[in-house]
């Protein structure tokens, strides 16, 4: 199934150079500007890019842009962030080379950037080294409003699923 990305978007992907790693997403919304940043970090990227959603990321567009949380009231600028950079969408392994090796600093500058945090790698995430490590980059800026969300967005639902994430 082809997903898009909802009216109104403006997405803008960073690749490596050899196309096999995905280390940012950011997603404007065309008709508001001036308004506040929200950084999702994920466990690793899909198809997701300039044209083209995949379900996570149009499942956040709605989710941030659509649905009247309070916590985005002021969003307009989303930045995708992952803890693995490598674009796979099955059977993910979560091994060093999958990370690459520009991943770490687009992480921090995506959330040096935001005034939010959410942290959407999902429960059954395994990668707890990986994310004590992201975690630290977090509390390198403090200050930021950091949430979770109960599911990876590829299997959220839009009622109650954004709580905070005491940091």
């Amino acid at each position: 199934m082809v997903y898009h990305h909802i009216e109104h978007i403006i997405a803008e992907a960073l690749y490596s150079e050899c196309g096999q790693y995905r280390y940012r997403l950011t997603i404007q919304h065309g008709t508001k500007r001036d308004g506040k940043t929200v950084c999702v970090i994920m466990q690793n990227p899909s198809v997701a890019g300039n044209i083209v959603a995949d379900k996570s990321v149009q499942f956040l567009e709605k989710l941030i842009f659509r649905m009247k949380y309070p916590q985005f009231d002021e969003v307009t600028r989303v930045i995708i962030v992952n803890q693995f950079a490598r674009i796979q969408t099955r059977d993910f392994k979560g091994t060093p080379d999958a990370t690459g090796t520009k991943n770490d600093f687009h992480i921090r500058n995506a959330i040096r950037e935001s005034d939010s945090i959410v942290i959407a790698w999902g429960k059954s995430n395994p990668y707890t080294e990986r994310q004590a490590t992201i975690l630290n980059m977090i509390r390198e800026y403090p200050g930021r409003n950091v949430l979770m969300t109960k599911k990876h967005p590829s299997r959220g639902t839009y009622k109650d699923f954004i709580m905070e994430y005491p940091i």
